[in-house]
This record gives structure tokens, C-alpha cells and sequence, in this order.
């Protein structure tokens, strides 16, 4: 591309994936620049009101997890919100210049991943592949809670052997060196343990001169 430079760039108008109404509903366009605090300032005094009774979260590109967060916190201080989820591409076009005579215009076409969430206070249509009820989000964590607990139950009944003996040395404590205490001579005591194996097992010193 040495023999072009980057022009006019345009993105392909579409049909809003969620048709909003002013008096009754909120579009928010997220972008990754975009502060979440200041999105869920706006977005909180909105949908407080009575008349407001969707608001739509959408964003693109590096935005689409933030977009995720702002719907999630939302629904989480604004109980019995129903949910439907649309992933999609937004197409925008590139033009490119030519610097040498001859050569034509170019075209370039570039779908960018996006993501739009509709928070409605009203029931949705439940037969969308991507409804979620109200509290359904609740529910899953909670399932996921119980199996953490479990497992940490069973962990518990088995004793833990291996992780109960060591420590992040991997040395069972019975190995471990203690403590020197003051006046303690290591040398001392490991020759007096050694001359007590000795006596135990029957055998005189003179024995292995």
C-alpha cells in the first residue's frame, strides 16, 4: 500500500437494533474512551424515571466489554430488569488515495464486532434465543456458588494430606529444621542423636573403629 494514502472513512448507516422511543426509552453509545462512572451517572437518573422504561446499551470494538459492565452494574442496583442480547458486525468503509497516476481509488471494507443490550423495566419477547429473565443472572452465580462450596467441603473431608505436611517448600514440617534456640549447639545434639541410634540398635562405638 506505499503507492496509496489512507482517505475518507465512513461507517454504514443501519437500522437501530433496538428502535428506541424518546419519551420512553434511553440509547446509550459506548465508547472505549468512555468513563463508566460517568455512563452510569446519566444512565441511573434516567431509568429512575417513570416514563423511561428501556434503555440500551451499545458498543463496539475495544468497547464491547465495558459496554457489558455497564449493563451488568445496572441491572444489579435496578432489580427486575429483563434482558435481550444482539451481537452483530459494524461495517465501515476505507478509502485510499492513490499517489501515483494511474492506479484507482480503493475500497475497504471492515466489519467490526458490536454489542447491544436492552435493559427493559416491561417483559420482553421470552422466545428470544438471548432472553434472561430477571434475577436469572442471580441464579447462575449461585449454582456456581454451590459448586465452589462443595468442592471445598470434599477438599476438607480428605484431609488436604499432601497440603496439611507442606508448607510452599514443599518440606513436610517433621523435616523441617527447627528453630535454633539460644545456646543451642546443632552439632552437639545431631552427635548425641546419632550416638542414641547407636545405643538403640545395640551397637558399641568400638565397632566401627
Amino acid at each position: 500500500m506505499e503507492n496509496y494514502t489512507k482517505g475518507e472513512i465512513k461507517e454504514v448507516t443501519e437500522a437501530p437494533v433496538f428502535p428506541i422511543q424518546e419519551d420512553t426509552g434511553v440509547e446509550m453509545k459506548v465508547n472505549s474512551g468512555s468513563k463508566i462512572k460517568n455512563l452510569m451517572g446519566f444512565a441511573m437518573i434516567k431509568i429512575k424515571e417513570p416514563n423511561i422504561r428501556t434503555i440500551s446499551w451499545n458498543g463496539s470494538g475495544n468497547a464491547i466489554t465495558k459496554t457489558i459492565s455497564c449493563a451488568e452494574i445496572m441491572k444489579r442496583k435496578i432489580k427486575g430488569l429483563h434482558q435481550i442480547t444482539k451481537i452483530r458486525y459494524r461495517r465501515i468503509e476505507e478509502y485510499w488515495e492513490p499517489k501515483v497516476e494511474g492506479l484507482e481509488r480503493l475500497k475497504v471494507n471492515k466489519d467490526i464486532p458490536a454489542i447491544s443490550i436492552l435493559l427493559s423495566k416491561d417483559p420482553l419477547d421470552s422466545s428470544e434465543p438471548s432472553y434472561q429473565a430477571p434475577g436469572s443472572f442471580d441464579e447462575f452465580w449461585k449454582d456456581i456458588t454451590a459448586d465452589d462450596k462443595k468442592s471445598r467441603g470434599k477438599r476438607k473431608t480428605l484431609g488436604l494430606t499432601g497440603a496439611a505436611l507442606q508448607d510452599h517448600t514443599g518440606v513436610p514440617p517433621d523435616f523441617r529444621r527447627k528453630k535454633k534456640k539460644p545456646g543451642q549447639n546443632y552439632r552437639k545434639d545431631s552427635k548425641n542423636q546419632n550416638q542414641s541410634r547407636q545405643n538403640n540398635l545395640g551397637v558399641k562405638k568400638d565397632s566401627f573403629d
